[in-house]
Formats: structure tokens, C-alpha cells, sequence
């Protein structure tokens, strides 16, 4: 079934055929043709533009098209094809679940036992309401010149000291890249941009290819206005544990 929907385009006279893009494409969406990235198809194209960044020329882009609708049987069914032949994208990702993206496997985790009674009960540091970036309005109080923190839905739930060590004087912003509508945040975040000035905005993410698109809205949303925060990143493991903390404004 074809329907308007993000999807990935790419500029053939920009691409050097240099293939970075095809092993971040964690669906397996792209291949290279006579020295030149081509979309397979457009059902195994999530949209979310992860290969986007590593492109060294500029050449990919993502636009809003009528496509056939993504599909995670299919690829996980061209996903294995190119295990069995030794051509599996993305080789440090040891399993590629239905969805075509790590976010979703199945995983026990080792929790630290919680503090007992008497011990001291934890508190909440959350300094606004609303925190889901759709709902937020530009000319909220507690946005302007804010310490602002794009925050993965998946990362809230995964960071222990979320309340404790992130949250005190920020303002935070829940999206999820994968299964919200990226254009949405990115007019959101625009408006955001535009309207609270946010003196810094730090995207805390997982691990996970998927997540990464968080990047990629906050990138697409700076192109559009001209205000410059102090960026910075963050990424989080499954576990909780930071393994990546780039430029962040704040003390960690």
C-alpha cells in the first residue's frame, strides 16, 4: 500500500560511492550500484534517516513522497539473505530482530536493588509539565533560555539517576525517532528553536541505530532557524551505564 510517508533519497551526482551509508542502514535498504548508493526498495526504508549522517557528500536526504509502506517481515527476510551470504549490514549488531532495528530485542536486564525502607526515598526533580516535546508550547516560562534536554522515551526509562543527575534546572523534551512522526518534531522542535531560545539542547539517546534519529530531527529543525544553542549528546547503554557523552554543557 503506498502512502505519503518519509523516505530516502539520494542524490546520485553528490554520491562518491564511498558505501558508509550501506552499513548504517540497519535495515539493509541500500546497496551499491556501478559506484553509486540505490535503495533497494522502498519497503525496507524506515524513514528515519540513520545513514544520513555518516554521508561525507551530502548526497542523502530524506523526503516526503508517496512510498510503499515499510515492512519489517520483509526485511527481516532480506536481512537474513544477506547474513546467509555474508553481506550483513551494520556487523557489530549480533541479532536484527522483526523490526530491522536492536530497539525492540528482547533483553533481561541486571537491575540494582532499590534503597529500602529508611533508607531514604527518592524524590522527583522534574521542574515542568508537559514533558512530551508534541505537547510543549514555545512560549513557556521554563523553556526560555533553558538548559534544554532531548530526551528518548527509551533512555528515560533505562537511566537510574535520571532524577538525580540529569534532570535539576533542565527542561526536557520526550520524542521517540522510531515510532513518533519525525516531521512533526522537527516543526515542533523549529518552534522551539525559534520561539524559547534554549541557550543549550543535549539529545540523550540509546545505543541503538533507531535512536540516533533524534540527532537527525534536531539537525533538520537547526537547518531552519537561526538560533544557535550549544549542542550536545548523549548515549545510553541498555543497562543504564553512559557510553558516550559529546559536548555536554552541563555537569554530568
Amino acid at each position: 500500500m503506498n502512502q505519503v510517508r518519509n523516505i530516502i533519497e539520494i542524490d546520485e551526482e553528490l554520491c562518491n560511492g564511498c558505501g558508509q551509508c550501506i552499513l548504517d542502514c540497519a535495515e539493509g535498504a541500500l546497496e551499491l550500484v556501478e559506484g553509486k548508493a540505490k535503495l533497494v526498495r522502498e519497503i525496507f526504508c524506515d524513514g528515519l534517516g540513520a545513514c544520513i549522517g555518516s554521508c561525507p557528500t551530502g548526497a542523502l536526504t530524506i523526503t516526503q513522497r508517496q512510498a510503499e509502506d515499510f515492512d519489517e517481515k520483509a526485511v527481516e527476510e532480506r536481512l537474513s539473505k544477506l547474513k546467509s551470504k555474508g553481506q550483513a549490514p551494520a556487523p557489530e549488531i549480533p541479532e536484527i530482530p522483526a523490526c530491522g532495528c536492536p530497539s525492540s530485542e528482547s533483553r533481561v536486564l541486571s537491575p540494582v536493588e532499590p534503597s529500602r525502607p529508611g533508607q531514604g526515598e527518592e524524590v522527583s526533580t522534574l521542574g515542568h509539565w508537559p514533558i512530551k516535546l508534541q505537547l510543549l508550547q514555545p512560549g513557556a516560562p521554563f523553556l526560555k533560555n533553558a538548559d534544554l534536554i532531548l530526551l528518548a522515551d527509551c533512555a528515560a526509562a533505562s537511566l537510574p539517576d535520571l532524577h538525580s543527575r540529569f534532570l535539576p534546572g533542565k527542561a526536557i523534551a520526550l520524542a521517540c525517532p522510531k515510532l513518533d512522526n519525525p516531521q512533526a518534531h522537527v516543526e515542533k522542535l523549529t518552534q522551539l528553536l525559534e520561539g524559547a531560545r534554549p541557550q543549550s539542547v543535549t539529545v540523550v539517546h540509546m545505543e541503538v541505530p533507531c535512536c540516533k534519529g533524534l540527532e537527525f530531527i534536531l539537525q533538520k529543525a537547526l537547518e531552519k532557524t537561526d538560533a544557535e544553542p550549544r549542542l550536545g549528546s548523549i548515549k545510553i547503554a541498555r543497562d543504564g551505564s553512559i557510553l558516550e557523552a559529546l559536548n555536554v554543557p552541563w555537569n554530568l
